[in-house]
């Protein structure tokens, strides 16, 4: 028997070949995909698992503070004084300052028309104590800001870089360490102009050394990890360490600093501003109190002059201190902070 071997016939054009033919039928090729098309689920998955992580992060340490009873009833505080604070523009005019347009008469004792009495002008002291606030917290945050910024920038440099770089920086720290910042920060505010900024600079730049002594030494624990050489290793320069590895696992220690100097910052401003050294044309608690010491309510008995402003004072401080401890406890379990 003899067998054709002629190949069929090509189909003519613009015919397609027949299945039973004997021609293959083509594959039909995948469309070609972007690399867009791939990499954005591929972004989007990645960007929604680090916010999920962050959300976990985030109700982790709200869980973890609100078994602190002491951080709880510092934050319900704070929020109080804070809404008071940022409100009072509504329901106390600017003209609370004003001497000549005072509503009272000088030295009034607390009454149903001024709860709190009045001062030396016959000014309102519930409405000085109420605008005060704005300043004093104001203060208190930059000055805190500005300290722990100082701080926290010198002790990763001295902690990453190491040697006579390090030598250098923790002398100059050390030399502010053993002075008194108060002493400092007087300095700073008789030199220069009477401002709120000048407070806020003579408080930043003489509070800043045990913030860099702390961060340095977590600078250095961190460093020492396995995965800051493999960093090192792909191509991560000194600026990819500091800031992609090192101030992340840094923050938490800053942020209690943060809390806890805020405290601090607010007496320190009370301070110059009792003793003189603050803006005179804003009223700030520790202003209010050198105004009682210059019209004499110590010696005359108007307590009502002395309490509220040394109250307010003494509340916003220990109201930042519950909640500086309570972080630190949440962060950081070791120190065993009582609840």
């Amino acid at each position: 028997m003899t067998i054709d071997k002629t190949p069929p016939n090509p189909p003519e054009s613009g015919e397609s070949p027949e299945p039973g033919d004997g021609a293959e039928t083509p594959v039909a090729s995948a469309a070609p995909t972007s690399p867009t098309s791939f990499g954005e689920p591929a972004t989007r998955s990645a960007s929604s698992l680090v916010w999920a992580r962050r959300r976990a992060s985030v109700s982790r340490f709200w869980r973890q503070y609100r078994a602190h009873r002491a951080g709880l009833l510092g934050l319900a505080g704070l929020a109080v004084i804070a809404l008071i604070a940022l409100t009072s523009p509504l329901f106390i005019g600017g003209d609370v300052q004003s001497v000549t347009d005072a509503p009272g008469t000088a030295l009034e004792s607390p009454s149903g028309e001024f709860p709190l009495g009045t001062d030396q002008f016959g000014r309102s002291l519930l409405g000085l104590l109420i605008w005060g606030a704005r300043i004093s917290l104001i203060v208190g945050l930059l000055a805190a800001a500005l300290s722990v910024a100082i701080g926290t920038f010198v002790g990763i440099i001295a902690g990453h870089f190491g040697g006579w770089f390090a030598t250098v920086a923790m002398r100059v720290t050390d030399w502010f360490l053993v002075m008194p910042a108060l002493v400092l920060a007087i300095v700073l505010a008789t030199v220069m102009s009477r401002s709120i900024w000048t407070v806020i600079l003579a408080i930043g730049v003489t509070s800043w050394p045990t913030t860099a002594r702390l961060v340095r030494a977590q600078t250095i624990a961190v460093e020492s990890r396995p995965y800051i050489e493999r960093a090192r290793a792909l191509g991560g320069g000194h600026g990819h360490v500091m800031t992609r590895h090192v101030l992340p696992n840094v923050m938490p220690l800053v942020l209690a600093q943060t809390t806890l100097g805020i405290s601090t910052a607010i007496l320190t401003e009370a301070t110059l501003a009792f003793l003189g050294l603050g803006d005179p044309s804003v009223v700030s608690w520790g202003g209010m109190l050198q105004d009682a010491r210059e019209a004499g309510a110590v010696s005359s008995g108007h307590w009502w002059y002395l309490a509220p402003p040394g109250i307010a004072i003494a509340l916003v401080a220990l109201a930042f201190t519950l909640c500086g401890r309570a972080i630190e406890a949440v962060l950081n379990p070791k120190l065993g902070v009582s609840r």
